[in-house]
């Protein structure tokens, strides 16, 4: 899942020549000395996930001694740069970790294997069907997940506890939510929170709590720009207040938790996605929990649980089966899931869900325990974003930087964000 801010897909023709000297665009996959196969595994996320990660890579190579698996991961945004560089130009890792609205893109731009094609070598079977079809684009899977997420406010316990203003609750609404951080923001002389008007997720969750979508099912817009100037007016004034982050502090958001302004202590909270902010731990020193995130006026829930992120394999991979069958180990072997914890979200398979729920600790039983806390009060996901999207991310916290810095009203930002989304994806 995500952070905060998220580059779109390259397919221009600059970026083609980008990736030309780079990568040579070579086809992905290769043979090591010795006959061993050779993989590239990737994926974006912080150290301790990443640490986990290796471990359960080393076990796989040692399961599988004719196969040498080359890893890389990095942040959020410099990962979907360079996955967009090397997605343009045909050299795609052989396995990659993806985000739910790069599915329906990477697919249609024939950059994923239709994993029909190594059904032998990928067992699916103790998934949940749901949430399987998320990874499908025209009935086609091209993706698997790999972990079930939601949003979270993530917050500074110890400065919370001590601001004596009380905790979040269940079921808050965006107007308690406000009121909170003001009153964070008067005890301890900080803003309460990052400031949510450049988040798109935010913002859906926001909008579901209105009763309304991102996205209608044919892929237009399901909000207007009465709507998004509602957003953005609420988020200006908390930011004018210094209820939230200045505009200064929101613009260095890179999609790591580092470069926020909790992690940076200049905040008391952050709003993020629930497996990610295992990352806060070493860096707020008062320790960290999660509350949900806030309701509708009515209470009606925003927030859902969604895939985390997928696996997928590159359609041009030398090594189709030997990448089908680390997917299939990341998401099926009771030894890797236990390595891995809950640092990808809550695991998919129901058996080793099951098996390993008594397992967990530390900060994988507080993901755990979070996302139990939310069992059946939340709303069905929404489908896969169209491949628009995932530019217009980018595009919606740069019209909100214009309102951030007083360049733009929100009433104008909105409606040239409203212009360019139609654009995007009509094209």
């Amino acid at each position: 899942m995500p952070g905060h801010r998220t580059k779109g897909f390259c397919a221009s023709a600059a970026a083609l020549a980008l990736c030309a000297v780079l990568a040579g665009c070579g086809g992905s996959g290769d043979t090591a000395a010795g006959g061993k196969v050779v993989l590239r595994y990737t994926w974006w996320g912080n150290p301790d996930r990443a640490a986990r990660t290796e471990q359960a890579v080393a076990l796989f190579e040692k399961q599988h001694p004719g196969v040498r698996v080359q890893t890389s991961f990095s942040g959020y945004d410099a990962y979907k740069q360079k996955l967009a560089i090397q997605a343009t130009g045909g050299d795609a890792p052989d396995v990659m970790q993806l985000d739910y609205r790069q599915i329906d893109q990477y697919a249609s731009g024939d950059v994923l294997l239709d994993l029909g094609k190594v059904k032998s070598s990928l067992r699916t079977s103790e998934i949940d069907a749901g949430l399987l079809a998320t990874g499908r684009v025209d009935g086609t899977l091209y993706a698997v997940p790999q972990g079930r997420g939601t949003e979270t406010l993530v917050y500074d316990v110890a400065t919370w506890k001590a601001s004596g203003v009380p905790l979040p609750k269940q079921g808050w609404t965006w107007s308690e939510w406000a009121d909170a951080m003001r009153a964070l923001a008067k005890k301890t002389g900080k803003p309460g929170a990052t400031d949510p008007g450049q988040s798109e997720d935010a913002f859906e969750v926001w909008l579901r709590g209105q009763g309304k979508s991102l996205y209608t099912k044919d892929g237009s817009l399901g909000f207007t720009a009465s709507d998004l100037t509602r957003w953005w007016t609420f988020a200006d004034r908390l930011r004018r207040e210094g209820t939230v982050s200045r505009a200064e502090q929101t613009t260095q958001l890179d999609g790591t938790v580092e470069n926020t302004p909790l992690g940076r202590g200049t905040a008391s909270s952050d709003f993020n996605w629930d497996a990610p902010a295992s990352g806060y731990l070493a860096i707020v020193k008062g320790g960290v929990a999660l509350a949900p995130m806030p309701s509708g006026t009515d209470g009606t829930p925003g927030q859902y649980y969604k895939p985390s992120m997928f696996l997928g394999v590159a359609a041009d991979t030398s090594h189709p089966k030997e990448s089908a069958e680390l997917v299939d180990f990341l998401l099926n072997d009771h030894r890797a899931a236990k390595i891995l914890g809950a640092t990808r979200g809550i695991p998919v398979n129901e058996t080793i869900r099951e098996q390993t729920a008594s397992q967990l600790k530390d900060f994988d039983k507080t993901v755990a325990d979070y996302q139990a806390s939310l069992e059946g009060t939340l709303k069905d996901p929404p489908q896969a974003p169209p491949s628009g999207d995932n530019a217009l991310q980018t595009t919606f916290a740069r019209d909100y930087d214009q309102v951030s810095y007083e360049r733009m009203s929100p009433r104008e930002a909105a409606e040239n964000y409203i212009t360019e989304a139609k654009a995007e994806l009509r094209s």
